[in-house]
């Protein structure tokens, strides 16, 4: 799979091509070919739950796991084809982990400039260097303390700086905001991404979290036991899923069961229960098929209608929660329950509701 996408004024990534890759642990098999091309300086997010491949993906990248099947290029050099494979230290590579990864008896300053050893760099440049990468993360201040003084979000910079200071060309991401918490996760995202693109690498990032990958990534790739089974701009991830699968990972409020009533060209109007509603058709499905309708969070709200008219089903309301802006409610209909369902005021628990459902945000899967 190949995708082609913005990329930074000044890119000196590495190209990353896999090529049937496979790789077993004894019986099971966490990756199962896998064909995946990156652009230089692209930031490519594999987003999958736990057991899906995604470490194990990025751990072949940087040269901790061998390939069982396949071959992995780097910067248009081979790095792995099951027989031959170039160590870590000769990838031009850098990884943030999820746990900082930070040397203890090093300071901030003695942990970036950890990072330069191999660069042959003099006195005066790595000084300059390592000076940079802090002051780049907002830690210049905090350059003489050790990582026990530091917060969590401020170790995080150091490891941070300390991938960036040797400009490698590839940068990969082990889940590096999980850690944290909400307010600091979203400050250091825009830090990753800022930091990432101006320095013209190429990046790997790897998440369960499906609002981070959106907000991260120039490419997604989603993964499941093993296989890449999409990838694309977030865009078409979020809009157009090849899987239902991938529609439930990405975000859903809920779904439905419904019966084709008719397709005309992409859509199907589905009958849920008594009511009548549309949907953007995926895969092939046709008049009296049963399918499962998947509705994104946004597709819904509360409908200020006594009637029936098509585009809206009937339900009981569950749960209420107050956001500031408005009421989250929880909606109980067509056998099943609809969650985030927004309303400018507050709907009674137990009370009947009338939901307007947004065709965009809907998908009739078979089923």
């Amino acid at each position: 799979m190949t995708v082609a996408t913005k990329s930074p004024a000044i890119v000196h990534g590495h190209t990353v091509h896999l090529r049937q890759v496979s790789k077993h642990y004894g019986r099971t098999a966490a990756l199962t070919d896998i064909d995946l091309h990156v652009e230089p300086g692209q930031f490519l997010v594999l987003l999958g739950p736990s057991g899906s491949g995604k470490s194990t993906l990025i751990r072949t990248l940087a040269g901790v796991e061998h390939l069982d099947r396949g071959r992995l290029h780097l910067g248009g050099t081979l790095m792995d084809d099951g027989r031959r494979r170039l160590p870590p230290e000769r990838r031009d590579l850098a990884m943030v982990f999820q746990d900082y990864a930070l040397w203890p008896h090093l300071t901030a300053a003695g942990n970036v400039d950890y990072a330069l050893r191999r660069r042959k760099l003099t006195a005066a440049e790595a000084g300059r260097r390592r000076a940079e990468a802090l002051d780049r993360v907002g830690l210049a201040h905090l350059a003489g303390r050790y990582p026990h003084e530091l917060s969590g979000g401020e170790q995080q910079r150091v490891a941070l700086a300390r991938a960036v200071v040797g400009n490698p060309r590839l940068l990969l991401f082990d889940e590096p905001l999980s850690n944290l918490d909400a307010d600091l996760r979203e400050r250091l995202r825009v830090e990753i991404a800022t930091l990432t693109r101006q320095s013209g690498a190429t990046a790997v990032y790897i998440t369960h979290d499906q609002s981070e990958a959106f907000a991260l990534a120039d490419v997604i790739g989603v993964l499941d036991k093993g296989k890449l089974v999409q990838l694309g701009p977030p865009e078409a991830i979020y809009h157009d899923p090849a899987t239902p699968f991938v529609a439930r990972f990405t975000g859903l409020s809920g779904e439905l069961s419904g019966t084709v009533d008719s397709v005309d060209g992409d859509v199907v109007r589905a009958r849920v229960g008594a009511d009548l509603i549309r949907a953007k058709r995926r895969g092939a499905v046709g008049p009296g098929d049963t399918v499962r309708v998947l509705v994104r969070p946004a597709a819904h709200f509360a409908a200020e209608v006594d009637s029936a008219p098509e585009g809206t089903v009937e339900g009981s309301v569950v749960d209420v929660a107050y956001r500031g802006h408005g009421y989250d409610h929880v909606v109980a209909c067509g056998g099943t329950t609809l969650g985030a369902v927004f309303a400018t005021h507050a709907r009674p628990r137990g009370s009947r509701v009338r939901l307007r459902i947004d065709i965009e945000g809907c998908m009739a899967f078979a089923g």
